[in-house]
Formats: C-alpha cells, structure tokens, sequence
C-alpha cells in the first residue's frame, strides 16, 4: 500500500526538497507538509498545510488525512532563522513534544523519521575516534541545537516505549553543507576572516545537502529502525576546510572564541554557540557502518567533495572591501579585549596567592 506522509519544516531548505522529493517516488501516494509560514520555494504536488507543531491543530492533519507516515525535521540549527534562541528552543523542544503527543494518539501513524544531529555527542578531548550509534557524549552539550537534540531524542524514546507499534528511525546528521543551505556552519565559514582556536586543528565531517535529501527519503519509504550515523566518508580538518574557501584566518585564544563569536553575531555574519565552538575545537568523528550495513545508504559526496561544492559557492572576498577590513578591526579588537579580560584576571589569582603565602609564611 502507498504511503501517507507528513513534511515538518517544509519552509526550510532541506524540508521542502525532501517534500518535493517524496512526491516523485512511486511509494507514496500523498505528501502533505506542514509549516508556519508558506514556503518560499517549489514543493512539487505536495500539498500544503499552514500549521504550527505546536498546536494541537496538527492532530486534526493527522487525523483528517490519515498519515501513516511523519517526516519530522522542524528542528532548528541555526536561531537566526528562528527569531532567536527562545523561539528556536520553543519550536524544537516543545513542537517536538506536540508532535509526538499527536502521533501518539493518531490511529493511522505507524512510522516516524526524526532528522536529528551529530551534536548530541557534543565535543571534548576525551572524545573517541568515532562515535557508534550506541555511545553517548563525554561533555553533553549545555546549548543550543545539541541541547535541544538530546531533549527531542529523549522525547522520541519515551513516544517509542508508549507506542511500540510505530516504526522509528532517528538520523544523527553530521553538518550539512552545500551551495544552497545555510547554518551556522556554512555562516562560520563563510565569514570575511575565520576565526580558528588557537592551537588546535579538529578533524570534521559533513555530508552532502544532496545526500541528506537522499538519506531522508529513503527513510521514508524504507522500513529501517534505530539510530543512524550519516556522513560522507573521510574527514577534513578545520584548516583544510578554510583553504578551500580562500579565507583568511584568525587564530584566538579559545576564551577570545566568545568574544569573537559575539562580534560576528552583531554584523549579523554568524551564529554559533559554546558548544559549536567547541566542535571547531575538537573536531567530531562519527562511524557510519550502520548507515551502509542497515540502513543502506550510500552517500555520493566524501567529506571533502561536499565541503569543496559548499566553498565553491561562496562569493570571492576581495582585499580592502569593507566587509574585511570590518572584520579584521572587529575581531582584533573583541580579541585584545579577550586577552587583556585574563590577562586581569590572571594578575588578580596570583596577587591572591602572594597575600595568602605573606599570611601564613
């Protein structure tokens, strides 16, 4: 029998060709995405629903359409395109728990497909070569999208234990890159001057906006369940991805990063959080043996192939522009400032422990 599916986040980039793609395949019958706002672009014969997730509204879709299957990839990255992180945190945590409460009292659902990300196993030095499904994260993340993440998968565990009877793959997503998308990486590194931990230089994976589309609708027409790594092969570093975009870089103390991070959200160039800074750090490995062994999925672009498409796209930064010089003055002063704060803060702790050593010596 063909498929019923619900689309969240078909506004988005990646939702609407997912929606648009999943009208094409000869499994599914009827697509129906669902967002706030219209979207901005083709979503082929899919038919469009404006709703928020987070109404009980979107139980009524269900309901009325008799979805069998919910794509859900209203989960924001990136809170610029939220309005901010409280709206971005009240669509991905609370939108999710709507959602679920819905599918869970719908008859008709007997899938669900989760986009979730690679940031759940956040970034520390202790981290592994390669996470598994299985592993969970040495530092978990304290904001942001990984934050968020490991709430909606708890979520998702708790409506699988309620209802056995669906069908659930969730999909742990390295970064997606491509000339199209943006997020708060494809921002970083499209910044006039990259500003890079100093010190280290992290090992990163990302796959393919293209295979990401591919990955999502497979899953769902497949019947594949689980937790699923997905990245294109190999690894780059962060000073090899900066190379191919023929940025200048800054390298910055990592306690100048926020500083730094700050003064590019002013200009509105970016947007990343701590633990974001901390991948840059870190770097993040993911083994995607089950993508290819269970899930069977086989990404077309390598790391690198798809990070070289995304750089390609990016406009040519010219020498004296306004835009560099900006950044160059912005991001050497946040750093001195940086700087300067623990040199001060230095001095106090040693002043500290010469009138403790003068007191008790």
């Amino acid at each position: 029998m063909k498929r019923t599916v619900l689309v969240t986040g078909v506004s988005r980039h990646l939702g609407g060709l997912v929606a648009r793609r999943l009208t094409q395949d000869l499994a599914v019958e009827r697509v129906i995405g669902v967002d706030v706002i219209p979207p901005p672009h083709s979503i082929g014969s899919a038919e469009f629903v404006r709703a928020d997730i987070r109404n009980p509204m979107i139980g009524r879709i269900l309901e009325d359409a008799e979805v069998d299957t919910v794509v859900h990839m209203n989960v924001i990255a990136t809170p610029v395109l939220a309005g901010g992180r409280t709206p971005q945190k009240e669509i991905n945590v609370i939108g999710t728990m709507q959602l679920l409460g819905a599918c869970q009292k719908s008859a008709s659902v007997k899938r669900l497909v989760v986009k979730s990300t690679s940031a759940v196993y956040g970034a520390s030095p202790r981290d592994p070569a390669m996470f598994t499904e299985d592993m969970g994260a040495k530092r978990i993340p304290t904001s942001g999208f990984g934050k968020d993440s490991i709430e909606v998968e708890g979520y998702v565990r708790g409506f699988a234990r309620r209802r056995p009877d669906v069908d659930i793959l969730t999909m742990r997503f390295a970064n997606v890159v491509g000339p199209r998308i943006r997020t708060a990486i494809t921002d970083y590194f499209g910044l006039p001057i990259v500003p890079i931990p100093m010190g280290y230089d992290a090992r990163l994976q990302f796959i393919h906006e293209q295979d990401a589309v591919a990955a999502l609708v497979r899953a769902a027409v497949t019947d594949t369940t689980g937790v699923i790594n997905l990245a294109g092969d190999g690894v780059i570093t962060v000073l090899q991805a900066i190379a191919l975009t023929g940025r200048p870089f800054l390298p910055v103390p990592r306690a100048a990063a926020g500083p730094v991070g700050g003064f590019a959200k002013r200009l509105g160039l970016a947007d990343f959080s701590p633990d974001q800074l901390d991948l840059l750090a870190f770097g993040r490995g993911l083994d995607t043996t089950a993508m290819r062994q269970v899930f069977g999925f086989e990404p077309e672009f390598t790391t690198r192939e798809a990070f070289a498409d995304f750089a390609r796209s990016l406009p040519a930064l010219l020498p004296g522009t306004e835009a560099l010089d900006a950044a160059v003055s912005g991001a050497a002063e946040s750093v001195g400032a940086a700087v300067g704060g623990l040199i001060d803060v230095t001095t106090r702790q040693v002043d500290q422990v010469s009138a403790w050593t003068r007191r008790d010596h």
